[in-house]
């Protein structure tokens, strides 16, 4: 559930799963857990509670003092860290970039989404997986492009967490669908407020701001816009027809984060499209090159190890021939 709204998602489904699991696990499972395949069809259920009882507003129907909800709070959030320290981790092991885009309702993702692939999928591999309460209409919308896609509805939930990815990573996975060096796209839950908190195991959040939403979104969720690397400023082509501030829009994202970057783009001019996939494409040979480093090193630890076996094996006739001859 949600520590900002206390919404539930108990009812989440993950697509091609139909069994629930009671997931209550604690801290050292979280890698083993997502490290299967689910490769049968089924729905399956998700609680992202884990357990907790349900949060509600400081003073309102159940508050029994703010230190509790604190607590329950911080314990929420550091158990969908480690989940997600558990996927960032399969995800490096891959070399696979992953970002989750998040935004208000109606900005234009899917769209925005449905045009990156088209114009990165022919040299890279991309799989998506897309989160909203209800529906797989935009699965099925990804899949028409040909990209593999995996749709988790949320039922209450307003946002996706961490367990919920690495099922649908489990999901994609047992298809063969996981793009080793490619590229895994989270389209989030409509919703500037609640998935500000929630990290993935993502590289990097990316806002998608449409320009029919108003130049000071930023400001009014500057959570979101402060936990994002890079803001799409969406819809450019409709900046003719409407009164919207472009310089104030990025004044207000650079008031709240200082260090985001701003590509303006349009789905259905093409507009900016060419740098927002530039900013892809280098995101994706970072990780390529973080996986290549972390391969080097390990075979560089294994060298040194058989290095050592074999000294350590010349050594031993001489202390054999030692201890032999000794009166």
């Amino acid at each position: 559930m949600c520590t900002t709204c206390g919404c539930g998602g108990e009812d989440a489904r993950i697509e091609g799963s139909s069994h629930r699991h009671d997931h209550s696990h604690d801290s050292g499972h979280a890698r083993d857990h997502h490290d299967h395949d689910h490769g049968h069809d089924h729905e399956h259920g998700h609680d992202p509670g884990h357990g907790h009882d349900h949060l509600h507003a400081p003073g309102g129907p159940g508050d029994d003092g703010r230190s509790r909800l604190v607590r329950l709070e911080q314990d929420l959030l550091a158990k969908n860290d480690r989940f997600a320290g558990a996927n960032r981790s399969r995800l490096a092991d891959r070399g696979i970039f992953a970002v989750n885009l998040v935004s208000s309702p109606g900005s234009g993702k899917t769209t925005l989404l449905v045009r990156t692939i088209e114009a990165l999928r022919p040299r890279l591999p991309i799989a998506v997986i897309e989160g909203d309460q209800q529906t797989h209409r935009d699965a099925a919308r990804i899949r028409a492009t040909g990209a593999p896609a995996v749709q988790i509805n949320t039922g209450k939930g307003c946002h996706l967490d961490a367990h919920m990815v690495g099922h649908a990573m489990d999901r994609l996975a047992g298809e063969s669908a996981l793009p080793e060096g490619g590229i895994l796209m989270i389209e989030n839950v409509g919703n500037l407020v609640c998935p500000a908190a929630f990290d993935l195991g993502e590289a990097h959040k990316v806002a998608v701001l449409s320009v029919t939403e108003g130049e000071d979104k930023p400001i009014k969720y500057p959570d979101m816009f402060r936990a994002a690397s890079l803001m799409l400023l969406n819809k450019c082509d409709l900046l003719p027809h409407l009164r919207f501030d472009v310089e104030a829009a990025i004044g207000y994202a650079r008031r709240v984060n200082p260090a985001i970057e701003v590509i303006r783009v349009s789905a259905e001019s093409g507009e900016g499209m060419a740098s927002w996939c530039a900013w892809v494409e280098a995101g994706v040979a970072a990780a390529r090159a973080a996986q290549a480093e972390t391969m080097a090193g390990l075979r560089q630890r294994i060298a040194d190890l058989e290095r050592r076996i074999r000294e350590s094996e010349d050594q031993e006739p001489r202390h054999t021939r030692s201890e032999q001859g000794r009166p």
